[in-house]
């Protein structure tokens, strides 16, 4: 994929990944979160955790729209500050098949590694059912650590196992 830019965000760019974290949650499966539950301040929380101790990165298109986003936060206490957790992505609708989501998790492992002090693992949790992602994640290096069992209620009302993913750096 040509002329698109990969860059860090900060809270500035809170009102266009609230759009794109609107959009992918109306789509419905892969985001935690419905559209409801989505407001500024929780995104501009989570841009200005991973501004401070973290890592984010987006996907901007050549016509200024944003396309994806990836975020995670150094874990503490400081005993657990070598991992990187509360990871989330999110790809437009219109965009995702089209090899955004590895792009981005290719940058923020990239990231991760340029960090100091050094991140060693990068954990992830995702359901059961989001059999793409899980895919994904294991072409990445992600590996299934454990299983949290029904812990994941769907719109529908199934419920599924949620699973915790690890990759170590």
């Amino acid at each position: 994929m040509t002329d698109i830019l990969i860059t860090a965000l900060t809270p500035d760019a809170t009102d266009k990944v609230l759009s794109l974290y609107r959009a992918v949650a109306a789509r419905g499966g892969g985001l935690a979160r419905a559209a409801d539950e989505i407001d500024a301040e929780y995104v501009r929380g989570f841009l200005t955790k991973a501004q401070k101790d973290g890592v984010s990165r987006a996907v901007w298109l050549p016509d200024g729209s944003l396309a994806a986003e990836i975020h995670a936060n150094r874990m503490h206490p400081r005993q657990f500050g070598h991992v990187l957790t509360d990871l989330t992505a999110a790809v437009h609708p219109d965009w995702q098949g089209k090899g955004l989501g590895g792009m981005l998790f290719e940058a923020l492992i990239e990231a991760a590694r340029q960090m100091q002090p050094p991140i060693a693992r990068i954990e992830l949790m995702v359901r059961e059912g989001n059999t793409g992602a899980v895919g994904l994640y294991q072409r990445l290096g992600f590996a299934v650590e454990g299983r949290f069992a029904k812990r994941v209620r769907l719109p529908d009302g199934t419920i599924e196992d949620d699973f915790a993913m690890g990759l170590l750096l």
